[in-house]
């Protein structure tokens, strides 16, 4: 199951890199250059940024996150 999971162009991502674009802001994607998986790095302000979905980040409060029913350790 685990593998079926997307890395790479998921639905957070892709409202953030929409508004991201819409406001002026450019960046790059998933830069193999640089270590780590990187979501978007902007070379300009020397920044990066992590977008993390509620199936790995489960906060509280949360109505998308589950906590899985086997393997619970």
């Amino acid at each position: 199951m685990i593998s079926k999971i997307k890395s790479k162009n998921t639905a957070p991502e892709m409202i953030v890199r929409r508004y991201l674009h819409n406001k002026g802001f450019r960046y790059r994607l998933h830069d193999k250059k640089l270590p780590g998986k990187l979501d978007l790095i902007s070379l300009k302000y020397k920044a990066v940024i992590f977008i993390h979905g509620c199936f790995w980040h489960g906060h509280e409060g949360c109505k998308y996150y589950r906590i899985p029913k086997s393997n619970t350790d």
